[in-house]
């Protein structure tokens, strides 16, 4: 939830034009910041509302929601069956190159060298040797709500050669930030391996995709990546760890625009009013804050193939009991592996859908899922280790209701796999939706998913090999 001072440039012609811009406008007249310092104390109380100040940001902002709004599905059952099918698919096709490729070999061994992708996410793409010279096939390879997502898919390839980020305002050529804010499609690659500390938060624009295969990249050490108000990007494949609070300042977020921005929160990713998201393939850890939050009407959102670690409030979607427009906001969390040291919200819900199937989760210490304001929470074919904490066996959590109230709200497990006393509280009633029908794929039961996670995390992509 960050201010924005107003502070608009003109739009360039040529991307290169933004090493130019000045640092016009830092110097602020001192009744203008003291009429700032009110408004900022006061937009605390009121939910922080950053179309106050900047045209720039309200005008973003609107076209946001109504991208979000766009994006919505009417029908999420039909997305989740989808879904399903992709998994049914995938694992009948590993299954029979399994049996041509592998005698006398146990199903669940794999010959050594052998790429093996039993998740429909994976068998999109991960087995083909030359997957270097077709990056940009991933973007046809989302699942579940995020699906939609195709990131740069549509523009040039930018390399990132040099891990600093010393300019927030004028980024210099070859840094990620000067990738990210440009206001074209671009598909942003890595040179080497390298940990890139970010100064301050890194505001991404539409129609990017961050693709760190064929290198070991650490987000590090420094402030958060925010996704605010933009549609269509794909992180794929970066390590995300140890990310601090940042300090704030003037932060440019695209070529026409910079401006003033209040402390982050310390989140890994911090998806805002944003829509066609995709995150797959990454590694996060021990953040400030969440290691991802989607909030303020989000939706469209895809995490996949993610491995969590070490963390307090793992995943937050919906900010506010008081935010009804969160209930446009649709899910899927699929294929990731919730590991140690993990304590909370996995996710966290409130208002809309959202579908976890096929996780894998060996720890937590509280719980696993939970949610306020009746979410729709599907767990299907999910894996739950419990804890050895007698207290903490119970997988679901609901916050701010009496059990007259939240036993209305759908929350369901299908082919869920319970071990060491885990058990999942169900609610709703299934007469009334549409999980009981007939023609409805379930997901594979929780049974299956140590080799549909079994890749959870970015992968050692190396180029002439297969991923």
């Amino acid at each position: 939830m960050h201010i924005y001072e107003h502070q608009q440039k003109k739009e360039l012609g040529e991307s290169d034009k933004v090493r130019q811009l000045t640092m016009e406008g830092l110097h602020t007249k001192p009744s203008f910041f003291l009429f700032s310092l009110f408004f900022l104390a006061s937009a605390a109380l009121s939910g922080a509302n950053v179309a106050e100040l900047d045209d720039h940001w309200q005008k973003k902002a609107e076209e946001a929601f109504a991208r979000s709004r766009a994006a919505y599905h009417p029908d999420p059952e039909g997305v989740t069956n989808h879904f399903n099918q992709a998994v049914h698919l995938a694992l009948a096709q590993a299954r029979n190159s399994t049996r041509r490729g592998l005698k006398a070999v146990r199903a669940d061994k794999f010959r050594q060298g052998q790429c093996v992708a039993s998740n429909p996410i994976d068998r999109c793409w991960r087995c083909q040797k030359d997957w270097i010279k077709d990056r940009k096939k991933l973007a046809s390879c989302g699942k579940g709500f995020g699906r939609n997502a195709v990131g740069g898919r549509d523009g040039d390839f930018y390399v990132v050669t040099d891990p600093s980020d010393n300019d927030l305002v004028n980024p210099k050529y070859g840094t990620l930030r000067w990738g990210v804010i440009q206001d074209r499609p671009l598909w942003i690659i890595f040179a080497r391996d390298m940990i890139i500390r970010l100064s301050e938060e890194l505001i991404i624009n539409s129609n990017k995709t961050i693709d760190a295969r064929g290198a070991n990249v650490h987000i590090a050490f420094g402030a958060q990546i925010s996704i605010q108000f933009v549609q269509n990007v794909i992180i794929h494949g970066l390590h995300i760890h140890d990310i601090k609070p940042g300090n704030g300042g003037m932060i440019r977020d695209s070529l026409r625009h910079y401006g003033f921005r209040t402390k982050s929160d310390g989140d890994g990713i911090s998806i805002y009013g944003s829509s066609d998201i995709w995150i797959d393939h990454c590694s996060m850890r021990n953040c400030a804050d969440g290691l991802i939050d989607a909030i303020e009407a989000s939706t469209a959102i895809t995490i996949s193939n993610c491995h969590f670690a070490r963390h307090n409030d793992v995943l937050l979607f919906g900010a506010s009991d008081s935010n009804e427009r969160d209930s446009i906001m649709q899910v899927t969390v699929a294929f990731n592996h919730f590991g140690k040291g993990l304590v909370q919200r996995m996710p966290r819900c409130r208002w809309g859908f959202f579908h976890v199937v096929n996780n894998d989760y060996t720890h937590w210490m509280m719980y696993a899922i939970g949610g306020s304001q009746h979410p729709t929470i599907i767990s299907q074919g999910n894996r739950f280790l419990a804890p050895p904490m007698r207290f903490a066996k119970e997988i679901t959590k609901r916050d701010y209701a009496t059990e007259d109230v939240w036993k209305h709200w759908t929350w369901r497990s299908e082919g869920d796999l319970m071990q060491n006393g885990a058990f999942f509280r169900e609610s709703g009633a299934p007469a009334k939706n549409n999980f009981d029908k007939k023609d409805f794929i379930k997901a594979k039961p929780g049974t299956w998913v140590k080799r549909l996670t079994r890749y959870a995390g970015p992968l050692g992509c190396r180029a002439g090999r297969a991923c």
